[in-house]
């Protein structure tokens, strides 16, 4: 079943693609695949997102949207499950052909110094979404409209979605994505995330819950 949602808006307007070049990707593991990315000129809220295009993207692409985490991505934390993600993420999109929109939405779109100030709060007991709101900060502040116009460029109108997450597929389908299918991405559990991923499992009015299924670690 498709995952747009019936108030349908416009596509955005779209975006121009600025540059494209090609780069080995390499994860500590050794798993290693070539992406062309893609950089834009008239992105919406102006942020320098990127789109990588992985394996041979056709048809009905598989997509990832991965905000943007310093922490995990790069430093390998283990409080959140994005690094995993990240690296799950581009092997299935390299194995079925899709892109990977890499966007510049650290800590749910509050920013790096928002974020550790939150994992500040979480240390003292607050859950993440319980720590932003302690801070006047939105539980999810993240907008795909720029997702969208990056796609819409690439000629990806109609995507299978990489995610457990339902606000990216309501988004995306009222933004004028057609999303035939949300896949979704592996629980990435450990001892250091599992207050983090059952809070994101089970959501809040807002946010929405992820309908993963958490497990004991090495289950």
């Amino acid at each position: 079943m498709p995952h747009t949602d019936p108030a349908r808006a416009q596509l955005p307007e779209p975006a121009t693609v600025r540059s494209r070049v090609r780069i080995p990707l390499a994860f500590p593991d050794g798993y290693r695949v070539e992406a062309e990315v893609f950089t834009f000129h008239g992105l919406t809220d102006g942020a320098e997102h990127l789109a990588l295009a992985i394996g041979e993207p056709q048809g009905t692409p598989l997509v990832r949207l991965h905000s943007e985490c310093l922490t995990g991505d790069v430093f390998g934390s283990a409080r959140c499950d994005c690094g995993p993600q990240l690296r799950e993420s581009v092997e299935r999109i390299a194995e079925a052909g899709g892109y990977l929109l890499y966007l510049r939405q650290e800590g749910r779109g509050i920013g790096l110094y928002n974020k550790l100030d939150a994992y500040a709060l979480q240390d003292s007991g607050l859950d993440t979404y319980q720590a932003n709101t302690a801070l006047g900060l939105p539980e999810d502040g993240r907008d795909y409209t720029a997702a969208a116009q990056m796609l819409a460029t690439l000629g990806a109108t109609g995507i299978r979605l990489l995610s457990n997450n339902p606000d990216k597929a309501g988004q995306l389908g009222r933004l004028g994505i057609d999303v035939a299918e949300r896949v979704p991405t592996g629980v990435h559990l450990s001892d250091s995330n599992v207050r983090y991923l059952r809070t994101k499992a089970d959501g809040t009015a807002q946010t929405l819950g992820h309908g993963i299924e958490l497990l004991k670690v090495g289950a």
